[in-house]
């Protein structure tokens, strides 16, 4: 027989010295409710919802499964109707022009948008020889601004964007 998987609400508690403890069974006073089961459950619908539209553009763009996710994680939270305040568009956080260059038509259309930025994406693992995390900067600070530098730029957004992307690849 099978092992089934059984959920269950987790709670955090801080103690004194700043240590983080965590509990499906709260022993003490001070533990919050942390995760609740539903908002696990939740949390995953959201997080496979567009798992077959990443798989098509990973099998169409020979880019890997997880950089793609880790992307639209870091871009949009999976939110297929986000817009930056520069003005991207969508779960990969497409902006106009760009969108406009890799022919999608409806930023907000998840699939287009999935398709169109990682045929972007693509394009420039293909300019930086394959490096991830130049690709990954040029993909949020823009290309012409890596290329001139030829590394990744001083910004502290950039920065950020590429950690955080290369772990939640990782994660995935």
């Amino acid at each position: 027989m099978a092992p089934s998987c059984t959920w269950a609400d987790i709670y955090r508690y801080v103690d004194s010295q700043g240590t983080l403890h965590f509990s499906n069974v709260p022993t003490r006073p001070g533990y919050r409710l942390y995760i609740g089961e539903n908002q696990r459950n939740s949390a995953r619908r959201s997080l496979n919802r567009y798992d077959h539209y990443i798989l098509e553009a990973a099998h169409r763009y020979g880019v890997p499964f997880s950089l793609i996710k880790a992307i639209i994680q870091a871009e949009s939270d999976f939110d297929p109707n986000a817009v930056s305040d520069a003005g991207a568009c969508g779960l990969m956080q497409i902006m106009p022009e760009t969108a406009r260059d890799v022919g999608v038509t409806d930023a907000f259309n998840p699939r287009d948008n999935i398709l169109g930025g990682v045929r972007y994406l693509n394009g420039l693992l293909s300019r930086f020889d394959g490096n991830v995390p130049l690709a990954l900067a040029a993909y949020n600070a823009g290309p012409t601004k890596v290329s001139s530098l030829g590394r990744m730029p001083r910004i502290k957004e950039t920065k950020r964007f590429v950690h955080r992307v290369l772990e939640y690849s990782d994660a995935y």
